[in-house]
């Protein structure tokens, strides 16, 4: 089974810094694209980040580019956050997710979520 556990969440002072780790089992970690997630109370999920495979691009949605960084460690089977200057509106259930290729469809997998409390 695919399981994905993140850790690192915290409550910080607004301009803080946090760094999230996610590391995945029962997949081959190399070959997926991850993705970290999140939800604050009462909004609607958000990509927050996603890293591609072999090249490792890099993908942010535009309220934390130049503060967020995702990489990758294949080897650990890892996938981290690096949240620099944090603002009160990313506070948010974290979510760390990959897409798993099963045949001719794709089955998505998520965490249960790191807290990231900015106040």
């Amino acid at each position: 089974d695919v399981q994905l556990v993140e850790s690192g969440g915290a409550l910080v002072q607004p301009g803080g810094s946090l760094r999230l780790s996610c590391v995945a089992s029962g997949l081959t970690f190399g070959s997926n694209e991850m993705s970290w997630v999140r939800q604050a109370p009462g909004k609607e999920r958000e990509g927050v980040a996603r890293i591609a495979t072999g090249s490792g691009n890099t993908y942010y949605t535009d309220s934390v580019k130049g503060r967020f960084a995702i990489s990758r460690d294949n080897a650990k089977n890892a996938v981290y956050l690096q949240m620099n200057n944090l603002q009160s509106e990313d506070t948010a259930l974290y979510y760390c997710a990959t897409v798993e290729t099963l045949g001719v469809t794709g089955v998505a997998y998520w965490g249960q979520g790191t807290q990231v409390t900015v106040s």
